[in-house]
């Protein structure tokens, strides 16, 4: 069961991480690459949400920095080190 909830933490990391690249990169919406883009936002998004809403986006002039990406990451890997 361990091993299992390991697995599935490091995997949701792995998509996590296609995610955010993926966001840095315009792409047009009827592509293949949009499609995989969605799938990440519809997987990611429930745990990324409720994240966003206890810490909002930072403000630096005209652009916002998201920092529950690396939040989600940073809990993600203390509860591996302390499971796993």
């Amino acid at each position: 069961m361990r091993s299992l909830i390991c697995l599935l933490l490091q995997l949701f990391m792995f998509v996590l991480f296609a995610r955010m690249l993926l966001s840095w990169f315009p792409m047009p919406p009827d592509g293949f690459l949009a499609s995989v883009n969605r799938a990440l936002f519809s997987v990611t998004e429930p745990v990324l949400a409720p994240v966003r809403s206890v810490v909002p986006p930072v403000r630096t002039g005209a652009m916002a920095f998201d920092l529950s990406p690396i939040i989600v990451f940073i809990a993600i890997i203390l509860l591996s080190g302390w499971i796993c």
